[in-house]
C-alpha cells in the first residue's frame, strides 16, 4: 500500500504505525465510497405576513396550525422551515439501494401540529427510509421508514407547492408515514403504489399497540403519453387511505383524486383535487368525542391554475370548497362552526429575483358560511368575523 509522506513521517518517529494507517485508510475509502453518491439540499423558508383587521386575540382563519393561520404567524415575520435532505438515490441496477434522511426545523414541521417541539426535539425527522429496488417485473422500488403519504395535490415541502399557504384538503390529507411503501411502474403510463403503515398519525413511530391494526394504503398515478398531442404529460392520481386508529380512538379513511393537465395556451396549466375525509364511528381523530353519533366527515374540493408568463414570472391561483358535516372540526384542523363550510381563494406572483430564490407575494381571501370564525376569543376588542383577508411575502432559498 502506497502511504503519503506525512504518514510516513509520523510512523519514523513512532506517533502511528504503518499497519494501523493501512487500516484507517481502508476504513476511509469505505466511507468515501459509500458517500460518493450521497447529494445535500434543502431550503431555508421565511415569511413576513399581515392579517388584515386581525388583533391577534384568536383564529385568524380556518386552517390548521401546520399551515400559517394562527396567530403564531399573523402580523409579523417569520421563520416557516429549515429543511435539509441527505440522499443517494437508486441506480439502474436491478438490486439497487439507496437512502433519504430528511430533517425539518420550524413550526411548518407537520408533527409540530400536535407536537409542539416533535416530541421533545428540536430538529423533526420529516422524511427517514432507506430505498430498495427488487428485480420482479420492471422492477419493484421500496421505501422502508417515514415517507411521504402519496396522497394529496400538495406537499410539506413549500417549495414543490404552487402557493405559500397549505390548501384545505391539506390539512386533512396524512402527511408522513411510518411503515414501508411500494412502488411498480407497470408502463410509460401507470404507476401503482400500495403500502402499510403504523398508523395515519405523522409523529414517529405512532401506533395502536394491537398488533393487527395498522394504516394501509394505496396509489394509481396515470400520465398521459407523447402521442396525445397537447394533452401529454397531463397526470391523474387516485388513491385511499384507511386506519383502525390509535389505542381507543376510531380510525378513518381518507380519499384522494387529484389531476394536471396543459391545456393549448402553451403556458398555461390548470388542475383540480378532491380530498374526502371520514372518521369512523363518528369518532373525531384526536379521540375526544368517543361514539359521536354525528356526521364528522369532511371533503374539499379545490382547482388551481398555473400561468408561466416568463422563465422569471409566473401566477398561480387556488380557490376552495369545503364542506365540514356534522361537529367533526376537531379530527380535520379547519375550524369549529358546527356544520361548517366555506371556501378560500388564493393568488400567488412568484418571480425569481435572485439566484437560488424562490419570491413570492401572496393574497388569499377565507369566508365561512356559517358562524364567524376568526377572532372568535377577541371579540371584545374586535367583533367575530366570517371573513379573513391575509397578504404575505415569501422568501425560499434553495441549495
Amino acid at each position: 500500500m502506497k502511504f503519503n509522506k506525512w504518514t510516513v513521517a509520523l510512523a519514523a518517529v513512532g506517533v502511528v504505525s504503518l499497519a494501523s494507517a493501512a487500516r484507517a485508510d481502508e476504513h476511509l475509502s469505505q466511507v468515501q465510497t459509500a458517500l460518493s453518491n450521497t447529494t445535500i439540499s434543502g431550503y431555508v423558508d421565511v415569511s413576513a405576513q399581515w392579517n388584515l383587521g386581525n388583533q391577534n386575540g384568536g383564529a385568524v382563519a380556518p386552517y390548521s396550525y401546520s399551515t400559517y393561520g394562527t396567530t403564531t404567524k399573523a402580523d409579523g415575520f417569520n421563520l416557516n422551515a429549515v429543511d435539509i435532505a441527505l440522499d443517494k438515490p437508486l441506480d439502474q441496477s436491478q438490486w439497487a439501494s439507496g437512502y433519504h434522511v430528511e430533517m425539518m426545523f420550524g413550526p411548518d414541521d407537520p408533527a409540530n401540529a400536535t407536537y409542539s417541539t416533535h416530541n421533545g426535539n428540536v430538529a423533526a425527522l420529516r422524511q427517514a427510509y432507506i430505498a430498495l429496488r427488487t428485480p420482479v417485473g420492471n422492477g419493484i422500488d421500496w421505501k422502508v421508514g417515514v415517507f411521504d403519504s402519496p396522497l394529496g395535490y400538495e406537499s410539506t415541502s413549500s417549495p414543490l407547492d404552487p402557493n405559500y399557504t397549505r390548501s384545505y384538503g391539506y390539512t386533512i390529507e396524512p402527511s408522513e408515514l411510518t411503515g414501508v411503501l411500494a412502488t411498480y411502474k407497470l408502463n410509460d403510463v401507470i404507476t401503482a403504489q400500495a403500502g402499510v403503515a403504523n398508523s395515519l398519525s405523522p409523529s414517529l413511530n405512532a401506533r395502536d399497540p394491537r398488533e393487527s391494526q395498522k394504516a394501509y394504503l394505496g396509489d394509481i398515478a396515470l400520465t398521459a403519453p407523447d402521442s396525445w398531442g397537447w394533452v401529454k404529460g397531463a397526470t391523474l392520481n387516485m388513491g385511499v387511505a384507511t386506519s383502525a386508529g390509535v389505542d381507543s380512538a376510531h380510525g378513518s379513511t381518507s380519499w384522494y383524486a387529484g389531476a394536471t393537465l396543459p391545456t393549448p395556451i402553451t403556458k398555461l396549466k390548470v388542475g383540480a383535487a378532491f380530498d374526502y375525509l371520514d372518521n369512523h364511528n363518528g369518532q373525531t381523530r384526536a379521540g375526544t368525542v368517543p361514539n359521536n353519533p354525528q356526521d364528522d366527515s369532511a371533503w374539499v374540493g379545490g382547482l388551481y391554475a398555473n400561468f408561466q408568463a416568463t422563465d422569471k414570472l409566473s401566477l398561480n391561483l387556488r380557490g376552495e370548497y369545503l364542506s365540514n358535516a356534522g361537529d367533526g372540526s376537531a379530527e380535520s384542523g379547519i375550524y369549529t362552526a358546527s356544520e361548517g363550510a366555506a371556501e378560500e381563494v388564493t393568488a400567488t406572483v412568484q418571480y425569481a429575483l435572485w439566484a437560488n430564490v424562490l419570491s413570492r407575494v401572496e393574497l388569499r381571501w377565507d369566508h365561512v358560511e356559517h358562524g364567524k370564525a376568526f377572532d372568535t376569543t377577541a371579540q371584545a376588542v374586535s367583533p367575530a368575523k366570517d371573513n379573513a383577508i391575509m397578504l404575505a411575502l415569501n422568501l425560499i432559498y434553495q441549495f
